[in-house]
């Protein structure tokens, strides 16, 4: 949790005047007892009206000083602690952005949105807790106390001989709760898990009819954190009673003790009203320090998982600078080169592609085609340097693509995944995610070419129709050409469509594919399809199998020289249609 504190630097007047003022109630909240003590034994015994008139007065203005200075230390306490919070999600949020997709896939989408709520939340009470009670809780207990030994020491062995007691309790709590809180958060990123896939996939399961098997899943995840919960909640809650117990018990032999040494006049009955009320302060004040140990408990854990997403170095390293001879090089002819590019997505695992070379020119449509798994969305992907090669080097106009910074380099590619994703907004709000200052002819020339102009302004409110949550508005053949309209606004130098087509018939593939290239000339596109038709006509076919690089060359050529390409086109095309 000390690795945390840094987020705490901009609030450094709030963490240090608001103890400040919270220990000054906790002064003058101890200083109570010891008035009153006075009040009986010289107002009170002695019927001095006046003198309990001026202690009583005394004692109002030291509770409302103590009430306005609780009140300043919340008001810092609320602005530290929420300021911790925001500035720790943005500094999650942003280094979660700076990771690639090996770290993201490691730790899980989940986990990683429990950490960045869940786990800063309780950070953040935390914190809040920090500045409202661990300088005051501690101070009540040592100075009630100190005053309780100052008003009798014969009497204050009973609560020096307590202590011992309460540290066993302490220490029994933390170290049974800790580990119970930690495994209750992995339990929790287990549950959101099932949950994403249950409401993503919420069609998928009823088609198969599977509503009820998850149901008993989801429900044996949930008792099962269920069960984690009640048992660290039980052991938690016996913390307050036993520190009751053991209180209530000291208290009820200093007032057999004192009893007896009233009765002998060695004690006044002020000095008992006040030490009752010491020690009332101290259990209270302990209860206060029983619930700090559960939220504390329950931070180390949060804060644990905070760090390991802060400490996860992105396996990318991106660069500062781009270097002169970079910004002037986008006259080389080939625009990408792969030089025995080899990748697996794990140390351990099979090679997902194994010593590739290949080179792709400028303004060349390049068509690339294979089996499932055979390696072409990892080729398309090691590009903008989603993953970082294993061994090998990509190049882009003559320079590795490791010399370029991540913005630079990702500003020359446009990419179109296979899974269509919209954002909520307008379709005009979503193409100009592609080039935010675009003009609206410029979206509206983008989505001619990606065929979807067509439906666009058959709707009631054209561009200006509203994209609801993952475009779900919309069919699956319209958001491809929507999100390839937001691909071709940024005019790259670079258009890669991941079997982006995959949802259109036939015409529509051919009209944009068209479109396309008639676009620019200079724009490199590299399509990744399933369809033979869809790449036939490419100037470059590159042809993959497992992970290896099994023909390139034009339609013609590989029908000639490359079995694995022959088999896809006689197994998709007519004989006239091979030609």
């Amino acid at each position: 949790m000390l690795n945390l504190i840094k987020f705490l630097k901009p609030y450094k007047k709030e963490c240090i005047l608001g103890p400040i003022f919270k220990l000054t109630e906790a002064i003058l909240e101890l200083l109570l007892p010891t008035i009153m003590a006075l009040i009986v034994n010289k107002g009170i015994a002695t019927h001095n009206t006046n003198y309990v008139l001026k202690m009583g007065g005394l004692m109002i203005v030291m509770a409302l000083l103590g009430f306005c200075s609780s009140l300043t230390c919340q008001h810092f306490a609320a602005r530290a602690s929420q300021g911790f919070g925001t500035y720790l999600r943005n500094t999650l949020f942003e280094h979660i952005s700076s990771l690639s997709y090996v770290e993201i896939d490691s730790l899980g989408t989940p986990s990683l949105i429990n950490r960045i709520t869940s786990d800063v939340n309780q950070l953040q009470l935390a914190v809040a807790m920090l500045i409202r009670l661990v300088v005051r809780a501690p101070f009540i207990c040592i100075g009630g106390i100190i005053m309780a030994m100052i008003l009798d020491l014969k009497l204050s062995i009973i609560l020096i001989i307590t202590t011992p007691i309460f540290a066993i309790i302490l220490y029994f709590i933390i170290n049974k709760t800790a580990p119970l809180y930690r495994m209750y958060q992995n339990k929790l990123d287990k549950i959101g898990l099932i949950l994403r896939e249950n409401l993503s996939g919420v069609r998928v399961i009823r088609a198969f009819a599977k509503t009820s098997s998850e149901e008993t899943r989801f429900n044996k995840s949930n008792d099962d954190l269920t069960s984690t919960g009640v048992l660290v909640g039980k052991i938690s809650a016996l913390l307050s009673p036993l520190t009751t117990l053991v209180m209530n018990a000291a208290i009820v032999v200093v007032l057999w003790v004192s009893g007896y040494q009233i009765n002998l006049g060695n004690l006044s009955q002020g000095v008992i009203i006040a030490y009752v009320n010491y020690i009332t302060q101290i259990l209270l004040a302990l209860v206060v320090v029983s619930n700090l140990v559960i939220t504390f408990t329950k931070a180390f854990a949060s804060a644990n998982r905070v760090n390991e997403v802060l400490l996860t170095s992105p396996s990318i390293i991106d660069i500062n600078e781009n270097p002169a001879t970079i910004e002037h090089s986008n006259s080389h002819k080939n625009m990408i080169e792969f030089k025995n590019v080899s990748f697996g997505y794990n140390t351990t695992g099979d090679i997902a592609l194994n010593d590739i070379s290949v080179s792709i020119n400028k303004g060349e449509t390049v068509g690339l085609i294979g089996s499932t798994g055979s390696g072409k969305s990892t080729f398309i992907n090691l590009i903008p340097r989603f993953y970082e090669v294993t061994s090998g080097e990509i190049l882009i106009h003559g320079h590795n693509i490791k010399d370029y910074p991540l913005e630079t380099l990702r500003d020359k590619i446009s990419i179109v995944p296979q899974k269509a994703v919209l954002f909520t907004g307008s379709i005009l709000e979503n193409i100009r995610w592609g080039k935010k200052d675009a003009t609206y002819e410029e979206v509206v020339s983008a989505a001619k070419i990606a065929q979807a102009d067509e439906f666009i302004v058959n709707l009631p409110s054209g561009y200006d129709t509203n994209v609801s949550r993952g475009g779900l508005n919309f069919s699956g053949g319209q958001k491809q050409r929507l999100t390839i309209a937001r691909a071709v606004v940024k005019k790259p130098e670079i258009l890669i469509l991941d079997d982006s087509s995959s949802a259109l018939d036939f015409a529509t593939d051919a009209a944009l594919r068209s479109a396309i290239k008639n676009s620019s000339n200079d724009m490199t596109v590299l399509i990744v399809s399933q369809r033979a038709s869809s790449i036939k006509y490419a100037d470059k076919i590159i042809v993959f199998n497992d992970g290896e690089i099994a023909g390139v060359g034009k339609h013609t050529e590989l029908m000639n020289n490359c079995e694995i390409y022959k088999e896809i086109c006689l197994s998709q095309l007519s004989s006239k249609e091979v030609k």
